[in-house]
């Protein structure tokens, strides 16, 4: 095939491999399988790429097409590809055999890349079914010249998202909403050479939605420098597979519980970094409280979260992470801006150091796997005079698409919002612009509707207009009643 494919022959393409391995298969891990596979197929044909390249280049020199440098990734003897697609007898073994031999080629940047899918399980995955699947993905060359970063990436972003709509079941682990991540991405603004952090990283969205707003600015997204830390192990394979497929090569992805073990270091403690941006996992509960009071990191910046709810943790472990000159945006549940107790004393002690410069409320239900309302919680290091000692409130509630099942964030609605953040001034109904005394007064309680005082309008009449409507309404029934009995009378 010679024609460069489309973005929509490659979700069909992808959606067609999740139907092959409907059955035996959960709908969940779904991603388990056909990622890895789909970046073996990509790193294979660019490998015979850059092989015909320098093979033309060396007048058929087989042993200078084969020299490391020439490769973006080296792909040992028997694992390639096309070394599988021959294998017809324990195809899993050699699945196995070949991702595992790439990865020790390629220690420095595909390490653990793959996963740990048991492609061996007979029982999961016949030899058969491993068959059609491989010579599904056979279909199509996914080389360079056929197949842009661009439009891969796209493509997987596609397949992320199919996956939460099939699963829906705590699909908001490894996929949150693109129009919410793109709020976030217009709040943050990141600027070319600028380092961007994301302590709880997933799949790598909100990352790439970092690289979307310096290409759409007509900016050199190379420049930006991206780091990330994701817990669960396939969404942290993903995440780094997704850089790679968006052609992003400048960026750092590890595996590992952020709140207990943070990845990124410099010489004096936590590496910090210009923008800062995540969706934690809502209210989590074993996220590490016993450490916290003595957090060797220094996170423990306002207090100590409860127990059973890490959302102030996230939140700290964010301030902390950001450099002089930082600023982040995040994604909690409504509660983290009300609730009392050691959750109070910690708000309070935040906005004591003037670090929030706004609240963002999100209508309900757009949140894959939760119905939960969300809100943005926006945090800069040296605020803009005019907004020192204040904190803008956003009610967004009413920026939704109803829908059946789910309501959705439309590019509407995401402008407005981004409107009123820009332009920092009160609206009715929908925004206000707090002092810190009135933050005080509410004993820092961030709750939305504090703030943002619904007006509404009753229609009702004046009293003069009723009474006269009144009187009008009963003369009407004086006449119709005689009008009543004068017919009775006829009958009687």
């Amino acid at each position: 095939m010679s024609e460069k494919l489309t973005i929509s022959q490659l979700e069909q393409y992808l959606s067609k491999a999740a139907w092959i391995l409907k059955g035996p298969v959960d709908a969940s891990d779904f991603k388990v399988y056909i990622f890895p596979l789909l970046f073996f197929k990509r790193i294979s044909d660019v490998y015979d790429e850059e092989f015909e390249i320098a093979l033309k280049e060396s007048d058929g020199d087989i042993e200078y097409a084969s020299l490391p440098e020439f490769h973006r990734f080296e792909i040992p003897e028997d694992c390639h590809w096309k070394d599988v697609r021959e294998t017809t007898t324990n195809v899993g073994l050699a699945i196995e055999k070949a991702l595992r031999g790439i990865e020790k080629a390629n220690q420095e940047y595909l390490y653990g890349i793959f996963g740990d899918a048991q492609w061996s399980n007979k029982n999961k995955l016949s030899d058969r079914l491993l068959i059609d699947l491989i010579e599904h993905f056979s279909q199509y060359t996914l080389s360079n010249e056929l197949v842009e970063p661009d439009i891969l990436g796209q493509a997987y972003e596609y397949l992320i998202k199919h996956f939460a709509d099939l699963t829906n079941k705590k699909a908001g682990e490894f996929y949150t909403p693109r129009s919410v991540v793109h709020l976030l991405g217009l709040i943050l603004d990141p600027k070319e050479g600028e380092s961007i952090y994301d302590p709880a990283c997933g799949t790598g969205g909100m990352l790439l939605e970092c690289v979307d707003h310096l290409k759409e600015e007509n900016y050199d997204y190379r420049t930006l420098k991206l780091y990330g830390q994701e817990k669960n192990l396939t969404s942290s394979s993903i995440a780094r597979m997704n850089m790679f497929l968006h052609g992003i090569e400048d960026f750092q992805i590890v595996r590992g519980d952020t709140l207990r073990n943070p990845a990124f270091f410099e010489a004096d403690g936590l590496k910090t970094f210009d923008c800062v941006i995540a969706n934690p996992p809502f209210s989590l509960k074993e996220w590490g409280a016993e450490n916290w009071a003595n957090d060797p990191f220094g996170r423990n910046i306002a207090g100590v979260p409860p127990k059973g709810n890490g959302d102030m943790a996230w939140v700290q472990h964010m301030i902390k992470s950001m450099n002089s000159t930082g600023r982040m945006t995040v994604v909690l549940p409504h509660g983290a801006l009300f609730r009392k107790g050691a959750e109070g004393k910690i708000r309070k002690a935040l906005l004591e150091q003037d670090l929030l410069e706004a609240v963002i409320g999100l209508g309900p239900n757009i949140f894959y796997g939760t119905q939960l309302a969300a809100c943005v919680m926006v945090f800069k290091q040296n605020k803009e005079a005019n907004k020192k000692g204040k904190v803008l409130f956003i009610d967004g509630s009413d920026q939704v698409r109803v829908g059946r099942a789910q309501n959705y964030l439309e590019a509407e609605h995401v402008n407005q919002i981004f409107d009123w953040f820009k332009n920092y001034e009160d609206v009715e109904n929908h925004v206000k612009v707090a002092s810190i005394e009135d933050l005080e007064e509410n004993d820092y309680n961030l709750n939305i509707p504090l703030y943002v005082e619904k007006i509404i309008e009753d229609n009702l009449p004046s009293v003069e207009d009723a009474l006269a409507d009144l009187k009008q309404a009963w003369e009407e029934s004086l006449i119709a009643e005689e009008k009543f009995k004068s017919i009775l009378k006829k009958f009687i």
